[in-house]
């Protein structure tokens, strides 16, 4: 289950990575470094990002876009709003499969990389255009390449 525009909850679609009922007792939390949550399987598609493309299938219904925000879990994203101002502006317009903050910064698995993050969401937001959407294209095939900011 994710958040999107406006604050529309949605289910993303992405292949399983982690084992069944892997927050049972934590509830949910961010993905670390050599989550031990992670099946071997799900460890190589994090790795390679093939566990993205399903959401392809949410690009198709509407949900999300190619390029904009990560949509985050509702529970996160509620947690990370008390603590960061104007986190809630980045549900003005659809999350994406890649953004700005994906492929400029590190994966953000604390409410600080959220606000961290969420300067690269607002700038996209303040400069999108055309020109930007295919350099984060070219940036994301760089990523995805190299498994580089996979968890």
């Amino acid at each position: 289950t994710r958040v999107g525009k406006d604050e529309t909850i949605f289910n993303i679609w992405k292949f399983r990575t982690m084992r069944y009922n892997a927050e049972l007792e934590t509830g949910p939390v961010w993905a670390q470094e050599d989550d031990p949550r992670t099946t071997k399987i799900g460890c190589f598609l994090r790795k390679s990002h093939l566990d993205e493309l399903p959401q392809l299938f949410n690009v198709i219904v509407g949900h999300m876009s190619l390029i904009g925000p990560r949509p985050e879990r509702p529970e996160l994203a509620e947690e990370v709003n008390k603590h960061v101002p104007h986190f809630h502006h980045r549900l003005k317009i659809k999350p994406g499969i890649t953004g700005l903050a994906q492929v400029r910064y590190t994966y953000g698995a604390s409410i600080k990389e959220s606000a961290r993050k969420l300067r690269f969401d607002l700038l996209y937001m303040k400069r999108i255009c055309w020109f930007l959407d295919i350099q984060i294209l070219f940036w994301t095939v760089g990523r995805v390449l190299t498994g580089e900011g996979a968890r």
